[in-house]
C-alpha cells in the first residue's frame, strides 16, 4: 500500500463579522477547541494582533499545522489547513475543521484548493 501523507486545505473567504477578524481573541479559543475535540497534540502557536485590526496565527501541531491570516478592512480571510495520515486518515478531520472555522466565521467561500498530498 502506497503511503498517502494527508489532505490540506487552502481557502480564502470573507465575513461580515468584522469584529472576529479585528483580534485573535476568539480564534485562539475556537482553534483550541477544534484542537481538543479532534483528539490533535499542539506542539507550538502563535498569535500576533496587529495594530491598526487584524491578525495572524499559526498552530503546529505533531500532526502539521493550521493558520489563519485576517484583514478586517476588506472583511478578508485566508485558512490553511494541513493533517497528516501518518497513523490514521485525517482527511475527514481536515474537511471538519475548515468547515467549522467557516462557520464560525460565517465566512463565504471565495476560494478553495484541496491538495491530496
Amino acid at each position: 500500500m502506497k503511503y498517502k501523507p494527508g489532505l490540506h486545505i487552502l481557502s480564502e473567504f470573507s465575513s461580515s463579522k468584522v469584529d472576529l477578524f479585528s483580534n485573535s481573541f476568539h480564534c485562539k479559543k475556537l482553534f483550541d477547541d477544534l484542537i481538543a475535540a479532534n483528539n490533535l497534540e499542539k506542539v507550538g502557536e502563535v498569535y500576533h494582533d496587529f495594530e491598526n485590526g487584524g491578525f495572524t496565527a499559526v498552530v503546529c501541531l505533531t500532526e502539521s499545522h493550521l493558520s489563519i491570516h485576517t484583514w478586517p478592512e476588506y472583511e478578508l480571510a485566508t485558512f490553511d489547513i494541513f493533517l497528516s495520515n501518518y497513523k490514521q486518515d485525517n482527511s475527514e478531520k481536515v474537511k471538519n475543521i475548515y468547515k467549522s472555522v467557516l462557520s464560525f466565521f460565517e465566512g463565504i467561500e471565495k476560494q478553495k484548493n484541496e491538495i491530496v498530498r
